[in-house]
């Protein structure tokens, strides 16, 4: 939806609103269905279900809480492993307060911002708010991340009441609905030609470092490197064309 420079906070908030709900925070919703039904299979009541996802936000790491109870773990390793799991959106947040910071804008409201943070609205953020102005985009921004809450928080309550009713090859396949969309993100937001050679390089080097890593350091070391390599490509483009 396009947001007019001149509309107040309340319609840019509704803009946002709209945005995430024309397909985004459906997305979200479908993947947390599995989380619903993981909290009926631990024992927990929906309200614990439906609050996680409030509180945390976070598909990954809500698996990790309810699996880690049903396991027996110890509350403090539960933390560490949840605190662990959501280091990834450090460099998210890095990456997109920038662009919703503006002068005078208290640390509550950015950290507030920061919970909003996720893996769809952080690809999403990007490709959206540097078209707006730049007053607008903490507005859209959490119309945009509520959206997306409210709409898995009602994902997690129906896949609560969902457990059993559910295909297991259907269920598996809600979970990939995410790390798809935000590859379709990532491709609609390219730019440079670099972004694309980032995306690339991720392709070829995931493989390659799973099957020679592997323990879930696969990607971050294929992201790292892909991401880094394509950078140097990009500087160095730069300083032949100058």
């Amino acid at each position: 939806m396009k947001v007019s420079p001149d509309w107040g906070w309340q319609r840019v908030l509704l803009a946002g609103m709209r945005d995430a709900l024309s397909l985004p925070a459906w997305i979200v919703c479908l993947s947390l269905v599995g989380v619903g039904s993981l909290a009926r299979d631990v024992g927990y009541p929906v309200g614990a279900a439906v609050l996680s996802t409030v509180l945390v936000w976070a598909g990954p790491s809500q698996v990790i809480f309810f699996a880690s109870i049903a396991a027996g773990a110890a509350w403090s390793a539960i933390a560490f492993a949840i605190a662990f799991a959501s280091l990834r959106f450090l460099p998210m947040t890095v990456a997109l307060l920038p662009l919703v910071r503006r002068p005078g804008q208290g640390v509550l409201m950015q950290i507030v911002i920061a919970h909003f943070i996720a893996v769809t609205t952080w690809t999403e953020g990007l490709r959206r708010l540097p078209a707006l102005a730049p007053q607008q985009r903490a507005s859209y921004f959490l119309g945009f991340g509520g959206a997306c809450v409210l709409t898995s928080c009602f994902g997690t309550f129906a896949g609560y009441y969902l457990v059993g009713a559910l295909p297991v090859p259907l269920a598996a396949g809600l979970l990939c609905l995410t790390p798809i969309f935000f590859l379709s993100s990532l491709s609609a937001g390219v730019r440079h030609v670099s972004d694309a050679v980032a995306i690339i390089l991720g392709f070829c080097l995931a493989p390659i470092f799973e099957r020679a890593i592997g323990g879930g350091f696969d990607l971050i070391i294929s992201g790292v490197l892909g991401g880094s390599l394509a950078f140097a490509w990009r500087q160095l483009s730069r300083r032949r064309k100058a």
